[in-house]
């Protein structure tokens, strides 16, 4: 009986034992750290559909504030910070165009940049409308914001959408990144109108700040 008792003692001394070197050794081993965005390095590419926006848009004002002009070679997109200077190619037949994205956009599920018509036309796809590119990086801005944190600003929420739309409707006179996003929760469906994605919250602030003056209620949300 005291041999089985001494015998147990001794086993449970040498599973504490081991249970404090096993601590000892997850206290000093660096937890392996989390992912976090990085801004594009120059040389860095991605793939994706490029789609290309003209007449419509034409003198309008772009997120950069600067006046979109159709014929000249920029580019609008989300995965670029404002400023960047970006080789766009064509993958169905190899041309290349070098552009600067100078507004935001597209806001069509699965497309990465929408050209300017002239930019489009010198790498084939003002006819297809689409087309599969690689965007390569050339230049970004120094001290560019983070790849994937973007800021929008919203500018009101509706149960009608008809409101929302029309609140849309008369901001897109002036901006071509104004868009509806329905939400739905437990209380039901509603429309939230916001403008970007801007790739800095000091770019959605004084978006923001310009919208409170003209009488919305705006604020900066950030996904």
């Amino acid at each position: 009986m005291e041999r089985r008792t001494a015998l147990r003692c001794a086993r449970l001394g040498a599973l504490m034992l081991a249970a404090a070197v096993f601590a000892a050794c997850s206290a000093t081993r660096p937890a392996p750290s989390a992912p976090s965005a990085a801004a594009p390095a120059n040389g860095a590419s991605i793939m994706g559909i490029a789609s290309w926006y003209g007449p419509g848009f034409n003198g309008h004002r772009t997120s950069s504030g600067a006046i979109y002009d159709q014929n000249d070679l920029t580019a609008a997109s989300t995965a670029f910070p404002l400023g960047s200077r970006v080789r766009v190619t064509n993958l169905d037949n190899g041309k290349s165009v070098d552009v600067t994205i100078n507004d935001h956009g597209p806001y069509v599920k699965g497309r990465k940049l929408d050209l300017s018509r002239r930019a489009a036309r010198q790498i084939g796809m003002i006819g297809t409308g689409t087309a599969p590119v690689r965007i390569a990086v050339l230049e970004t801005p120094a001290g560019g914001p983070a790849l994937g944190e973007r800021y929008f600003v919203q500018v009101g929420s509706f149960a009608d959408p008809a409101h929302a739309e029309s609140v849309r409707k008369r901001l897109a006179a002036r901006y071509s990144d104004v868009e509806i996003q329905p939400v739905s929760d437990g209380s039901g469906r509603f429309y939230r109108v916001r403008m970007g994605a801007f790739a800095s919250r000091e770019d959605a602030a004084a978006r923001a700040a310009r919208m409170v003056r003209s009488g919305f209620p705006a604020f900066v949300i950030t996904e």
